[in-house]
């Protein structure tokens, strides 16, 4: 291989290892988004209950619940 070749050549090994390289960041990323969800969910999930655990106790305070 003459030199202009190996230089291309390397030049599009660099050029798909950067591409892996954005691709694998891009997964974390999507990763990371995925779970600060689910844990925002579950978070929200909880204070739903208790909310409701607190209107029952209010209610059973009251007599709301005969």
């Amino acid at each position: 291989m003459d030199n202009s070749k190996s230089m291309s050549y390397q030049a599009g090994q660099a050029k798909g290892q950067a591409q892996e390289k954005g691709s694998q960041l891009m997964d974390k990323a999507s990763n990371a988004a995925q779970s600060a969800k689910e844990s925002i969910q579950e978070a929200g999930q909880q204070v739903q209950a208790k909310a409701q655990g607190a209107v029952d106790a209010v209610k059973d305070a009251a007599g709301a619940n005969k």
